[in-house]
């Protein structure tokens, strides 16, 4: 049984966006739920680091929430994406993509390469 893996700081809030741009508005705990199914569960969200991104991006802008009845029928603040938050996805998406080419470039260079 492989151990679940911690979501790297940084990270969570660009699955957090891309979560909700995927499936649309959800609570804090089916959004971590939702990260952690997309990972294969191989990745574990601690409650106590999610609320705070939740938080942050909200201060953004890039995260509008309002209460509502859960799926249980319990009052849960449900979370969804704004325009400035598909902007704000869009970019860190960009970025993701740049940093992850220049990380990949040093698993393919060779000593000759640098010669």
């Amino acid at each position: 049984m492989k151990q679940k893996m911690d979501v790297q700081q940084g990270t969570l809030a660009l699955m957090v966006l891309k979560t909700l741009d995927v499936l649309g508005p959800l609570h804090g705990y089916g959004i971590a739920r939702r990260i952690e199914q997309i990972s294969g569960d191989l990745l574990a969200v601690n409650q106590g680091t999610l609320y705070p991104v939740l938080l942050r991006l909200e201060q953004e802008g890039a995260v509008a929430s309002e209460w509502s009845p859960s799926e249980n029928n319990r009052r849960a603040r449900f979370y969804r994406l704004t325009r400035a938050g598909h902007k704000l996805l869009e970019a860190e998406k960009n970025d993701w993509e740049q940093r992850a080419a220049i990380i990949a470039r040093f698993f393919e260079v060779k000593a000759q390469d640098l010669g």
